[in-house]
């Protein structure tokens, strides 16, 4: 169903956005901590025009824009995320103004608590488009940019909305927030250092 849909919907939209950047600051994920990152690309529809891509450009460029993202939090609990991309459409050169198409793909994002051996949520949707500024806004990121350029943006821009998602899990739903064991060794760890002060200075 949901390939089917994006059959439908990857040729949406022309409009621009904002440019999503490589380093934005971190979101407030509570003790969150990626353990793996699972990427899953063979089963992607690819939409009408698009150029190709094999499952493997695809993973690559996934795997290392989550990494980029968030492999930068270092709580104390870990969760796996697991990402299948659904389908996607990468922009070929078109007639500016008249038929100028935006790169776009689906993806569905699966989070797993290793500790509690559950998942907090499974085939999560969400859908991207590439960023477009100066000459790619004009002419369309198939005559500005190439395959890989257009691969690149489109796994950056979905890593951005999976850490916003998962942050927002986080402060609406308590998602990542410190166990009552963890909040017990912190207490102790603390009460140790007091004790071993202590001591040292008698």
């Amino acid at each position: 169903m949901i390939r089917r849909a994006f059959l439908m919907i990857c040729l949406a939209s022309l409009a621009g956005c904002a440019e999503t950047l490589v380093d934005e600051p971190v979101e407030s994920l509570g003790e969150f901590n990626m353990r793996v990152n699972y990427v899953f690309a063979e089963k992607a529809v690819k939409g009408p025009v698009s150029r190709d891509a094999t499952p493997a450009e695809w993973t690559e460029a996934i795997e290392n824009a989550v990494n980029l993202r968030l492999a930068r939090y270092t709580g104390t609990q870990e969760y796996d995320i697991g990402i299948s991309l659904e389908g996607y459409m990468l922009a070929p050169p078109g007639v500016p103004i008249v038929f100028n198409p935006r790169s776009t793909a689906i993806v569905l994002v699966n989070v797993y608590d290793v500790e509690q051996k559950k998942f907090l949520a499974k085939a999560h949707q969400i859908q991207v488009f590439e960023d477009t500024s100066g000459s790619s806004a004009v002419l369309g990121s198939g005559h500005s940019r190439d395959k890989e350029e257009q691969i690149a943006g489109l796994a950056l821009n979905a890593a951005d909305k999976v850490e916003e998602w998962l942050a927002a899990q986080h402060q609406a739903e308590g998602w990542f927030d410190a166990r009552d064991n963890v909040a017990s060794d912190l207490q102790q760890g603390a009460a140790d250092t007091v004790v071993a002060v202590s001591d040292a200075s008698e």
